[in-house]
Order: structure tokens, then sequence, then C-alpha cells
């Protein structure tokens, strides 16, 4: 299997891992009555398999993100960093100039 794919199946297991604690968590501490309404109206295993597939989704794709993004090579030893400014003159420095405005409540007669 290609490495891709496998950091991908790993990630993803990973993060579903993370979405069961989390869900688990949200039921332990009975975040928003969480608990009472899985556990006692009709349909609410389903919101809990639900909350727990969403998560699983977001915490996988997040989790291989962050694989992903932390494979980078710096190619280009003097990447990231700033080079300092050329040196100014001072026909380069910006002057402020002053525009004439009309007041308009003297106009209006």
């Amino acid at each position: 299997m290609p490495k891709l794919v496998t950091l991908y199946i790993r990630q993803a297991t990973m993060g579903f891992a993370l979405s069961g604690v989390f869900v688990g968590l949200l039921m332990y501490f009975d975040v928003a009555n969480l608990w009472h309404l899985v556990t006692n109206v009709s349909g609410g295993w389903l919101a809990a398999a639900l909350l727990f597939l969403f998560n699983g989704i977001v915490f996988g794709g997040v989790q291989f993100g962050i694989a992903v993004m932390a494979m980078a090579r710096d190619d280009d030893p003097d990447s990231g960093r700033r080079r300092p400014e050329p040196v100014r003159g001072l026909a380069d420095v910006l002057v402020p100039i002053p525009v004439p405005v009309k007041d308009e409540r003297r106009m209006r007669h």
C-alpha cells in the first residue's frame, strides 16, 4: 500500500479514537444534557452515533492535515527569514501633502 494511504488510514483511525474519547467525555460530563437525551429519547443512540461519526471525520481530517504539514521539507535554507530592508534616503520618505477642502456649511445660504 502507498505510504500516503497508510498515513491517511493511521491518522483517520487516530481521529476516530479521539472522537470516541471526546464524545465519551461529553456524555460523562453531561454537557448540554446530552446523556439524558441519548438515554431517554427514542433514537437517542442515533444522535450519539452521528456525533461520533461526524467528529471522527473532522478529527481525522485535522490529524491528517497536521501530519502532512509536518512533513514539509525546507529546501531553501534562507526561507522564512526576514531580509533587511534597504536604507532609504530622504527623497524616499513619504510626506503628507495638504489638500484644501471647501467648507460646505458656509456655501448653503
